[in-house]
């Protein structure tokens, strides 16, 4: 946009007007071009040897209140079998106790598995 306004228009001050007429546009926003090269193909998971080696997880978020003050689910499923535990948690549930619930409910009944896909929550990316 800086370049298309610089041929026509000239005032003291242009580079930065249009850098924050820019950020505040929603569909500015939208349509801007990446400058990040493509991630390229995605790769296949691996396939499992054995159940409970490998698993998923993801949340369900917005559910209506429980009795038990619970508003999310957290879904566990082994990727071989297609078994699934679903446990009820809070939204606001710390990483901590996220781990005890983790370690209570699934590493006490299968172990600790080889990998766990997960990309819903950015507590479990660092």
């Amino acid at each position: 946009m800086y370049r298309d306004l610089k041929d026509e228009y000239y005032w003291v001050g242009l580079k930065k007007d249009v850098d924050e007429f820019v950020s505040k546009c929603m569909v500015c926003q939208r349509v801007k071009a990446e400058h990040q090269v493509p991630s390229g193909l995605l790769q296949p998971l691996r396939i499992p040897k054995w159940k409970w080696e490998r698993i998923t997880m993801d949340f369900v978020f917005g559910l209506p209140l429980s009795p038990s003050k619970k508003n999310s689910v957290w879904v566990i499923v082994n990727r071989l079998t297609k078994c699934a535990h679903f446990l009820p948690m809070h939204t606001m549930y710390t990483l901590d106790r996220l781990t005890e619930l983790y370690i209570a409910e699934i590493v006490r009944l299968h172990g600790v598995p080889k990998s766990i896909v997960s990309n819903r929550d950015p507590r479990f990316t660092s």
